[in-house]
C-alpha cells in the first residue's frame, strides 16, 4: 500500500469525512464489482455496496491495522452478499439482470456469453464463488484470502480448485448443447 493511501485511511479513522469520501471513491468500482461477481444483480450489488460503505464508515475505527484496510472492507461486502444471498433463498427472487437479458435484442453474442460465465458462476456454492472472484477478479494471493476468510490455507485452495473445476465443467456443458 502506498504511503498517500495509508494516510488517507488514517484521516478518514480520525473522523475526516472528505478523506472518507476519497477512499470511497477510490474503492468503489472494486466493491462493486465483487458484490456484482457474487450476486448477478447490478441494483443489489449497488445498495450492497452502499451498506458497505455506509457499514465501513461507521465502524473505521475498530480497523486495527489500516494496512488491512481492503481486505477489511471486501470481508463486509462479502458479509452483506452472504445476507442477500440468504434472503433471496428464502424468497425466491429473479435478478433484475436476468429480465433485462430477456428484454434487450442488442449484443446477443457478447450477452450469451455473459449469461453463460454467470449461470456458470451461479452453479457455484457462495463459499466457492467468493473464493473465486477473491483470487480470479480481485486478485488476491491465496493467504490473502485465508485470513480475510479466517479459513486455513489449504481449504481456500481446495475452494478455488473445486470452483475452476466445476465453472470448466459447466461451461463445456454449455458449449456441448
Amino acid at each position: 500500500m502506498d504511503q498517500e493511501l495509508f494516510r488517507l485511511i488514517g484521516k478518514a479513522k480520525s473522523g475526516e469525512t472528505e478523506a472518507f469520501a476519497l477512499l470511497v471513491k477510490q474503492y468503489k468500482d472494486r466493491v462493486f464489482r465483487f458484490a456484482f461477481g457474487m450476486l448477478s444483480d447490478r441494483m443489489e450489488a449497488e445498495d450492497v455496496s452502499q451498506e458497505a460503505f455506509i457499514k465501513a464508515y461507521y465502524s473505521l475505527s475498530n480497523l486495527e491495522n489500516s494496512y488491512a484496510f481492503s481486505s477489511w472492507l471486501t470481508r463486509i461486502v462479502s458479509n452483506l452478499c452472504y445476507d442477500r444471498i440468504q434472503k433471496r433463498k428464502k424468497e425466491n427472487i429473479v435478478s433484475s439482470d436476468q429480465i433485462e437479458a430477456g428484454i434487450s435484442t442488442q449484443g446477443i453474442e457478447r450477452r450469451d456469453l455473459h449469461l453463460t460465465i454467470e449461470e456458470a458462476m451461479k452453479t457455484l456454492s457462495p463459499e466457492h464463488r467468493e473464493a473465486i472472484l477473491l483470487r480470479d477478479v480481485e486478485g488476491y494471493t491465496y493467504d490473502e484470502i485465508a485470513g480475510m476468510l479466517h479459513i486455513p490455507l489449504g481449504t481456500v485452495k481446495s475452494r478455488i480448485n473445486a470452483a475452476r473445476v466445476q465453472l470448466r465443467k459447466e461451461l463445456k456443458k454449455g458449449v456441448e448443447e
